[in-house]
């Protein structure tokens, strides 16, 4: 099965989950958890914002998963769940600002139907672990605008340990 199959069941399973249990531990109250038979082991957060659908008439807040995979390479992957497709067919160049620091670009590739933003390994996770907040801005496509979520990364040390002791692995 491919990563992003396993993205869009990970995240049917992370809504099963998350309505059935809550969340799994005091202080990550806005994650959402999941570890599925595969072994990839998932977290979830949404946007504080929201983007509005191309054709308007529906909201929707992006998604930020974080992932590990105990056996698997890359051991560690974020991605950002769209529900707009972005135009790009490879990699897209994604914003990044930190706790309001200056924006630095970085690659991320475009997963399926263009809905899925991916960045590989933990040096990713690890830069956001002592962070409070997060934004990430992309273009849809050349007239298409831009695109923005931003995120409180409230409980997220704790999010990413949870995930590192479930994968049996480090923490990044």
């Amino acid at each position: 099965m491919g990563v992003f199959a396993e993205m869009r069941r990970a995240g049917a399973s992370m809504l099963v989950l998350a309505l059935a249990c809550g969340t799994a531990e005091a202080g990550t109250d806005n994650w959402r958890f999941d570890s599925g038979n595969d072994g990839l082991v998932t977290a979830s957060v949404y946007a504080t914002n929201k983007l509005i659908t191309g054709g308007g008439a529906l909201s929707y807040s992006p998604v930020l998963t974080i992932a590990c995979r105990a056996d698997g390479d890359p051991a560690w992957t974020e991605w950002l769940q769209l529900n707009d497709a972005v135009s790009a067919s490879r990699k897209i160049t994604v914003s990044v600002a930190i706790d309001g620091d200056s924006k630095f670009d970085e690659s991320w590739s475009v997963g399926t139907r263009g809905r899925v933003l991916m960045r590989d390994g933990a040096d990713g996770i690890k830069r956001l672990v002592p962070a409070n907040r997060l934004l990430l801005s992309w273009r849809f496509g050349l007239l298409s605008g831009r695109g923005q979520a931003d995120f409180d990364l409230a409980g997220f040390s704790e999010a990413v340990n949870q995930i590192a002791g479930n994968c049996k692995t480090d923490p990044p």
